[in-house]
């Protein structure tokens, strides 16, 4: 198996898998509801509706970076306050979620595991670390929207 498609498994299982962490951004968030997304469980912390929509940006601006354009990184990091509370809003985000993967495994069946020594101008980090490093955003994130599921 090519060193990419074990990658692109692996993005796909903390996706909607059984990945090692025994936790996925799909099951996770399966059952919140946009209330609870909306929710603010503390002043200083982003709500998970918050931090979803940052996933989908950052899942959109690396993916970019990777068809190689450059992209800068707005001052707020993506992180926006959400206008539309409503349960049509909500499964909007979850959908845009859902077709950011759909993107992402698109990319995979046709990138050339030579690409990963790539080099992103911007920052000189190489093409396999931007994909890795989504994966660890995504977990990252994925565990504080888990803490605020029982928070909210």
């Amino acid at each position: 198996m090519s060193e990419s498609k074990r990658i692109s498994n692996l993005y796909q299982s903390i996706y909607n898998g059984n990945p090692w962490l025994e936790v996925n951004l799909a099951s996770t968030l399966k059952n919140v509801t946009a209330e609870q997304a909306y929710k603010k469980a503390n002043p200083n912390l982003n709500t998970i509706w918050e931090i979803v929509n940052h996933l989908i940006q950052w899942r959109r601006n690396i993916l970019e970076r990777m068809q190689g354009e450059v992209i800068i990184t707005p001052d707020h990091n993506y992180f926006v306050p959400v206008l539309d509370p409503s349960e049509v809003a909500w499964e909007q985000s979850l959908q845009t979620l859902a077709k950011t993967q759909e993107s992402w495994n698109a990319f995979f069946e046709n990138f050339d595991d030579e690409d990963l020594a790539k080099i992103y101008v911007n920052n000189g980090h190489t093409y396999y670390e931007h994909i890795h490093g989504i994966i660890q955003h995504d977990v990252y994130h994925l565990g504080q929207i888990v803490i605020l599921k029982k928070l909210v």
